[in-house]
This record gives C-alpha cells, structure tokens and sequence, in this order.
C-alpha cells in the first residue's frame, strides 16, 4: 500500500543508500535529537541545520571533508538570557562552537562503528562535552550506544574511569570562561560520566524516519544557571524528508518539550553541476587536407576559434620544426585537459593530417609561462576512433616547464587592454550582539586596465542597495592597535565605497621563481605597497613564498583618504599538496597588521568538482586576554566555482569564510592576488585529475 501512496503523489522511489541516509541532531551532526551517533555523512556531505527546543534555537553548519571526519560550526540563541544592557541591549545570548568527531572503526559484518567526538572544543565551553559512541545497524534499525563526558553526560551514571586511575578528576570545570576560544584540553574526559544511546527506525515509507534516545543529561547543571525541568529522559522524534535534500524534524524531549527542526542538505563533492548547454559544443572534425603549409593557414580564423571553443586567450602561435606553439592563457576550463583536447581539434581542423607531429599549448597567465602541455594529433585520433585508451592517451601527453626555444612567430594577439563589469556584493557580520545576521548587499562595478600582459590596474566600486546596519551599534573592546575591530565604522559610514585600486605587475624571474609587486587601494581597510617571491618548481608537491608589504590604514568612509596608523607586515608561507585526499596544507610565519608576530596553519580539501572546504588558525605572541574573546584567530572557508551554478563553464570563484569572532590579534593584509594561485596550472596531479575532460 505505501508504494501505491507514493506513486500517487508523485514521489519517486529512493534507492537502498538514500534511503539508510544520515539525519542531524539538534547540535549539528549525525546523530538523534540531543546525542551524536557513531555513523558519518557521505565524503562531503554538507548540512545546514536550524532547530527549535525552547529556550534553545539552534543554527549549525555540519560538513563531511574527510570519509573519517565530521565538523561542525554552531550559533545558539539562548532566548531568555541576554547579553547585557552594556553590550546589546535586549539581544538574547549568542554562543558560538565548533565541533569535530572522527571515525575510530569502520562497522563490519560483526563489529559496530565507533566514533570519538568533541563538542564545543573551541568555544566558550557552554556545552562541552566528550563522547565515543557505537553503531550497529540491523535492517530498517540503527542502534548507537555511548559514554559521555561533560554536557552530553550530565546525570553522571557512572563514575569516570580515568579519574579513577588519576588520569582525570572527578569533578569538570565549567566554561573556559569570557574569553573562551581556547582548547580547553585540560578538562577533557573529566567529570562524571553519562550513557546515552538510542535507536533510529527507517519506517517502510521511505520518507518517514523515527527516533528514539535516551539522553545524558539531566538538565540540572545547564549554563548560566538556566536548569530545566525533566520529566523523562527519553525523547523521541519523527524525520520527514520532503524533498531531496530537506528533511523536517518534529519530537518531544525532556518529556514536556517540543522540538521543531529543518536540515538543509547537499554533496560538495558529488553533488550534479548544471549541464554546460550554453557552453559551444567541440568543434567536429572536418576533412583534414594533406600538407598544408603555415602560409596557407588564416592564423586569425585560428586565434579566434581557439578563444570561442577552446576558451584559450591566444598571446601568440609561432612554429617550430614539426610542432605548433600556442602561447596564452586558458579563460574558460577549470580542467586545463578539456582546454588542451578543444585546442587540439581546432588546430588539426585547420592544419590537416601529417602537417606537424605537436602542438604545444604553453600557459601564461598574467603575463608568466607556468606550464606547457603538448599533444600529438595522430594519438588524439586514435582516441577518437578507440583505437587508444584514455590511459595510453595521458603517457603520451607530455606536461613540462616551459622553457626558452628558437622558434618563427606566425601570429600575435593584440592585448584587449580594458574590461569592465557589473556584479552584485555581500557584506555580512554573525553572530554579533547587534543581531544574528548583519547584511549589507552592493551593486558592484569592477574594471581592469592593462598596460600590458603583466602589468594592470584594477578597481572595483560598491554601492549600497540595502542592508540593516541601522542595528550595528557595539564596538568590541581592543587591548591592541584596532586594525580589524573598526569594522562597524568601515561598514556604515558611507554608501558608496572604493573598495579596492591595485597597480600590480608579475615577472616570472627563473625557471622555477615567480614575482609580483603591487600599490595602491589594496583592501578595504588598508593601502600601501608590497611584493611577493614564490618558488614553485613545476610537478613539485610543495612550494616556498614570501611576501613584505608597507601598509597604512584607511580612512572610514573608504575613499582616499587615510588614518595615522602604518606598519610593516609579511609572512614566508610553505605550501604541501598531500597525499591525503588532496588536502593542501599552508603554514605561514611572520608579522601581522598589529604588529604582533606569530604563524598561521590553513588546511583545505578541494573536490573534484572545484568545491574547496579549508580551515585556518593563527596564534601570535599576543595574550588571549589581550586578544579578548575567542583567545586566537581561526575559521573556516568554503570556496565555490561559479560554474556549479550555471549552465556555462568559467574558472571564477567564489568564497564564503565564516570567522566567529572579529578581533585586532593575528589580522593579515587581504591580498586581491596570491601568486600560488596565479601558477596552479604547475600543478600536475590536477592536470592528471582532469585528464578524463579531454575529449568533453
């Protein structure tokens, strides 16, 4: 009878995966209502969570960046509390967390999946709590079974069992106190210890999913005083999934409280992109001419069709004995292959059968040879007609450094010397006492002039168009120079704003080094002048960059106008492309805005699909009281390419990064250009990762 009722809507079926997906819980994460489980999204599973169990209204962010890591971000509003007339007014608290479990074991046919989990490790400590739990599923039922420490165990049923052997104490500390932001190691695995558990029952209707847990916690020690009354420590819930995607949650904890929720949900890693249908299909073959000659060929019929279908930006096309040389900058690909395999069509369909035995595309981004990828046509039609594997494809497609060669230039591009465009802009503060979300949107006009290859101007100008900073009253307090905590005054003092004016010019200065320097407007809050060396040699996993710049702050109003304060800031990074589900590790050491010193560790996963997921933090010389609330610097970033949005291919992205809290202490020069990224086509894992676009 179900299947008839949900053929009747219209609701398609699910298959056996979606339909044992994972559920959040009320904190953000895989789990019931008020516990985690031992069970881990899909790799890249993303979530947005917002839920209601009074006097909590919760919001978090749940994502999946490593098969056997789960993290978490988290605001919760505690409704009747306040921060304080000083502060906010009547604004009710704000607590702020992030939370990480990993996988321990992998279920298998007779052993469950056990997770160790943290929450609130690096907040105010509110809610903190350590767990490891365990998984067993049976069919449509899904048993997990825990112990906790701290929040999650509060009824304390049994005794620790560190303490016991003095590895922990008895008693557990409450938060890490105003300043929070710290890893509050100390009290880790302290404190009694609570059982939690529960059960999770896919129902035979694909869509309904049933909950039950039996909680850890009493709610007699809650933060701030604000204990609540328990009339059983069994709460159930119903999860309706209403589209892919969406889930709504309704259940009854503390036996006399209700619970409403909403999960928001997607795959950064295997989530469908838009089909392409407005990008130009490949160029189809024609009949190839035997013996043509580079004086019988329209070079510029050839430039053009390789910007149009190829997306590549021709500088030059020269020859050299039996191989064609195509000097330039791909625009449009993020996969240089699909570029490389376009490209290649164009000029076989333009030079004929046995004319020359390579072509040679060499990347010059920025006016800087970075990689050069050649091909040979009589391979790529094998390809074509199956007569070669995509495998054997990728051992004769050669990738090199590029390098100095004698050579007859056929043909030069004239520089398209001026662009200007139109775009919308987003400011946003979070998690402030002024209000949960402060948002600014901007009309923005960016334009760029090029003197020449490798050396331009570009600027860009917002607008007002409407936001409600009308709220934006409270200035945190500082102990340090206010490099960063003046952000109100930046936000609010005028609508139209210069927000950045930048002379920059590149050079590639050896086969393996890269420079840059730049003036002018460089961000919003500063200008001033600087530069960058980067070592990157080609193929190479890591990379060795410094930069030095002389900055001073600006005026409030972002115009011209400038401020007293001016320092010296730079930092020597090194970059490691890992092993390890091709994360990047960056550390940086050197001086900030402030003028403390310290080193920055930035982390990021990037997808297959351009998506990249990264997290940074930074501890300085300066003190957590004086750096104030939060202790250190650290969030977390999401980078989108915009055509996972759009039915035409492009390489431009953007970047949504979430810092809990604004201070002055660990504040680095927001760079407009970074010259890693300028070079990444010397990147050839990606190249190789890419290579199956080839033929697309």
């Amino acid at each position: 009878m179900i299947p008839l009722i949900s053929t009747g809507l219209g609701w398609p079926a699910v298959g056996l995966a979606d339909r044992y997906r994972t559920t959040q819980h009320d904190f953000g994460g895989v789990g019931l209502l008020q516990t985690p489980s031992a069970r881990m999204a899909p790799e890249g599973g993303f979530s947005f969570n917002a839920n209601r169990t009074s006097p909590y209204s919760r919001y978090s962010i749940s994502v999946q960046p490593l098969p056997w890591l789960e993290a978490n971000i988290r605001y919760i509003a505690i409704t009747n509390r306040k921060y304080g007339e000083a502060i906010a007014g009547d604004q009710s608290y704000k607590d702020k967390a992030i939370d990480a479990k990993f996988r321990l074991w992998q279920e298998s046919y007779w052993l469950p999946q056990i997770a160790l989990g943290f929450r609130d490790m690096g907040g105010t400590g509110l809610f903190s709590s350590e767990f490891v739990v365990a998984n067993k599923r049976f069919y449509d039922l899904d048993l997990s079974l825990g112990l906790a420490w701290g929040y999650i165990g509060n009824r304390g049923d049994v005794s620790n069992p560190l303490a016991e052997i003095g590895l922990r104490d008895e008693g557990r500390a409450g938060s890490t106190g105003e300043v929070g932001g710290e890893f509050n190691t100390s009290a880790f695995f302290s404190g009694p210890v609570g059982i939690f558990g529960g059960v999770e029952y896919q129902t035979p209707w694909d869509r309904l999913r049933l909950k039950a847990e039996l909680d850890g916690n009493d709610y007699k020690s809650e933060p701030q005083a604000n204990n609540q009354d328990q009339d059983s420590s069994v709460n159930l819930a119903a999860v309706f999934r209403l589209s892919q995607g969406i889930d709504l949650t309704a259940g009854w904890e503390r036996g006399n409280t209700a619970m409403f929720g909403i999960s928001f949900s997607t795959n950064l890693k295997s989530g469908p992109l838009p089909p392409k249908v407005l990008d130009p299909a490949p160029e189809p073959r024609r009949a190839l001419p035997a013996g043509v000659t580079a004086s019988q060929v329209d070079w510029q019929d050839v430039s053009n069709r390789l910007h149009d279908n190829a997306g590549f930006a021709v500088e030059e096309i020269a020859i050299k004995d039996r191989e064609v040389i195509v000097t330039g900058n791909q625009t449009t690909y993020r996969e240089e292959a699909k570029g490389l395999g376009r490209a290649s069509r164009v000029l076989d369909n333009s030079l004929g059968e046995g004319s020359y035995d390579w072509y040679t595309l060499v990347n010059k981004p920025r006016g800087m040879e970075t990689s050069e990828s050649s091909i040979r046509p009589d391979r790529l039609r094998a390809l074509e007609e199956n007569r070669l594997t995509l495998e054997q494809m990728r051992r004769a497609t050669v990738m090199a450094t590029p390098s100095i060669v004698s050579k007859d230039v056929v043909h030069s591009e004239t520089l398209d010397k001026f662009d200007i465009g139109l775009s919308l802009g987003y400011n946003q503060n979070v998690g402030g006492p002024d209000g949960f979300i402060l948002y600014q949107f901007l009309a923005r006009v960016s334009s760029e002039y090029r003197f020449s290859r490798n050396q331009w101007v570009h600027g860009s100008v917002g607008a007002d168009l409407i936001n409600n900073f009308d709220k934006f009253k409270y200035d945190a307090p500082s102990k340090l120079p206010r490099v960063r905590t003046n952000v109100r005054e930046y936000l609010t003092s005028s609508d139209i704003v210069l927000e950045h004016l930048q002379y920059t010019q590149t050079q590639r200065i050896g086969s393996d080094l890269y420079a840059m320097g730049y003036a002018g407007v460089l961000e919003s809050m500063f200008g001033g002048v600087g530069g960058e060396l980067l070592l990157r040699p080609h193929g190479s996993d890591w990379a060795i960059g410094v930069d030095a710049n002389w900055v001073r702050q600006r005026g409030f109003r972002q115009d011209f106008s400038f401020r007293d304060y001016s320092t010296w800031t730079g930092h020597m990074t090194g970059y490691l492309q890992t092993d390890i589900y091709d994360v990047l590790a960056r550390g940086s050491v050197g001086r900030y805005l402030a003028g403390d010193y310290g080193a920055t560790l930035e982390l990021s996963r990037r997808f297959n699909n351009g998506i990249i997921v990264g997290a940074w933090a930074t501890r300085t010389d300066v003190p957590s009281e004086d750096f104030g609330e939060g202790s250190f610097d650290k969030g977390i970033y999401f980078t989108f390419p915009f055509d996972a949005f759009f039915a035409r291919s492009s390489k431009s992205y953007g970047s949504i990064a979430w810092n809990p809290l604004t201070r002055d202490g660990g504040a680095r020069l927001s760079r407009f250009y970074q010259l890693y990224d300028m070079t990444e086509t010397r990147n050839t894992d990606r190249f190789n990762r890419g290579f199956g676009q080839l033929m697309k």
